[in-house]
């Protein structure tokens, strides 16, 4: 083997030694392979690589090296379930709306309010939200049920003519058929809540002008101008 001296000594030993970036780099890329797992017709397969067709659905993922898993993905939600989820939260507002109508009422109602128009106003944004709702439950439930009766009748044109009714649509009826159920249960619940404001409105003007009617109520009355 040649001895090398000085300079050329130097760049023998850089040339024969393995770079320590890239060694490193290469234990770090090891250490956070990652393999995805997923439930495919009731198994669970794992891979290191996540078929594209897989990119919505839930899966984990599991340090490849380790055997721990270090994260997961939940399933992209339906066009259903995005609907679903924006009721819900739609119906979460109106009752943190209701929340703090009733406090405020409760907490000012001679000072806040001159009249009974200036009380109403309080309410109107409710009023409007909750109608909205309905509206818009109203039209799911239409649009879910025209839908159910279509897979409905596919099927038992299917079964008339002696052929067998595959899984999937057998699958999407009853999920359609849930989820039918559950935008009448939210429709009844929009519907209920509509009752209980006109019925909520009512009772705050009934007190108000109950209160208005005490001493103490007339003393906070708003001033009347003088006749010109």
């Amino acid at each position: 083997m040649p001895h090398y001296t000085g300079p050329l000594a130097l760049i023998a030993a850089l040339a024969l030694s393995p770079a320590p970036a890239m060694a490193q780099k290469g234990k770090a890329a090891a250490a956070n392979k990652k393999l995805y797992c997923w439930n495919q017709d009731g198994q669970r397969v794992c891979a290191d690589a996540l078929p594209a067709h897989l990119a919505g659905a839930a899966r984990e993922e599991i340090n490849a090296r380790s055997g721990l898993r270090t994260g997961e993905v939940q399933r992209a939600m339906t066009p259903e379930e995005r609907a679903a989820r924006a009721e819900e939260e739609a119906r979460l507002k109106v009752e943190a709306l209701a929340e703090e109508t009733r406090r405020r009422t409760e907490q000012a109602l001679l000072v806040t309010f001159q009249d009974e128009d200036d009380l109403r106003r309080v309410f109107t944004e409710r009023v409007t939200l909750v109608d909205n709702s309905i509206q818009t439950a109203r039209y799911n439930v239409a649009s879910l049920r025209e839908g159910l009766v279509t897979l409905l009748r596919t099927a038992a044109e299917r079964e008339l003519s002696g052929k067998p009714v595959p899984d999937k649509l057998a699958t999407d009826i009853r999920r359609r058929h849930a989820q039918l159920l559950y935008h009448q249960q939210l429709q009844r619940s929009f519907e209920r809540q509509r009752t209980s404001l006109d019925e909520e409105i009512e009772t705050t003007l009934q007190r108000f002008r109950a209160l208005r009617a005490t001493p103490a109520g007339r003393g906070n009355a708003a001033p009347v101008a003088p006749a010109p």
